[in-house]
């Protein structure tokens, strides 16, 4: 849609919950900053992500990078909520720890209260929440960890997969599976850094995960986030979509979920400074700003 997020509201007759409020940049891209027309489209769904924040009883943060929370503006959005965070001490890099101690004192006494994601689990009237054990975010330790968050009303039920670069692994699949969601928003294989920082084994063994996925009455999954990074994300994928369709399972972006046009702004920078030329003395004083 534009930025890096997986913001996502999920809304039952007994619960609103919203997964990771965040969004963020990446900072370059073929050696280019991100365009004014991604930044504005930043700013954008920064509100919107507000809106829906304000809605939700319950807050989730998986991780802590910045496109997943925002420890600097709008905090009145936890005022009251129930917030479930990733633990902050546990199964986490140097690099997140710090950024958790900051959000929390950021937050301190805004949240009604504060719960520990890891193994969380709550009802409320017909609604299951349930969070996972930690898992990498992505194929090993370097990038911390991360928790799945999954959600059911009756016959409906809904999986977020955080930012597992695939899932390459068994661990990271295995919640998928154990749950047996109808819906699944997984963050895709990292393509766009293949043979470089996501290595084609990783790969293949994401795609034999997500085929699992497909086999286990799955009726509709959202690949985005780090794929969509990949102008030839389809390419990459190409077997599964097949897969996919003689199963008669729906593989989608969280664009086309929407009903949104699929506007992969990053993966096109170079094509939008080309097309929408900056004055490099203003970009040089955009820059600072930022």
């Amino acid at each position: 849609m534009g930025v890096r997020s997986m913001a996502t509201f999920i809304e039952t007759k007994d619960l609103k919950v919203l997964l990771d409020p965040g969004v963020a940049l990446g900072p370059y891209r073929y050696g280019l900053p991100p365009h004014p027309i991604e930044w504005r489209r930043l700013e954008e769904d920064w509100k919107i992500i507000v809106n829906y924040a304000i809605k939700a009883d319950v807050i989730i943060v998986t991780h802590y990078h910045y496109d997943h929370h925002n420890p600097w503006e709008n905090l009145e959005i936890y005022e009251g909520k129930l917030l479930i965070l990733k633990n902050p001490r546990d199964n986490i890099n140097y690099s997140q720890r710090e950024r958790a101690r900051f959000f929390l004192k950021q937050i301190e006494k805004l949240p009604r209260r504060v719960e520990i994601a890891e193994g969380f689990k709550m009802s409320n009237g017909e609604t299951t929440l349930k969070v996972s054990k930690p898992v990498f975010h992505g194929t090993n330790s370097k990038l911390g960890y991360v928790v799945e968050v999954y959600i059911c009303e009756g016959d409906e039920s809904f999986l977020y997969s955080s930012d597992v670069e695939g899932p390459s692994l068994n661990d990271q699949v295995a919640f998928i599976l154990e749950n047996r969601p109808k819906v699944v928003m997984i963050d895709g294989p990292m393509t766009y850094m293949l043979g470089y920082r996501y290595s084609v084994a990783s790969l293949k063994a994401s795609i034999a995960n997500l085929r699992r996925v497909l086999e286990s009455g799955v009726e509709q999954v959202i690949l985005d986030h780090h794929l969509l990074r990949d102008l030839a994300w389809k390419e990459r994928i190409s077997e599964l979509l097949v897969e996919a369709e003689n199963r008669r399972v729906k593989i989608l972006t969280s664009a086309e979920y929407a009903g949104k046009e699929l506007n992969m702004l990053e993966a096109r920078r170079k094509e939008l400074y080309e097309r929408n030329p900056v004055n490099r003395s203003e970009m040089k004083k955009w820059v600072a700003e930022e």
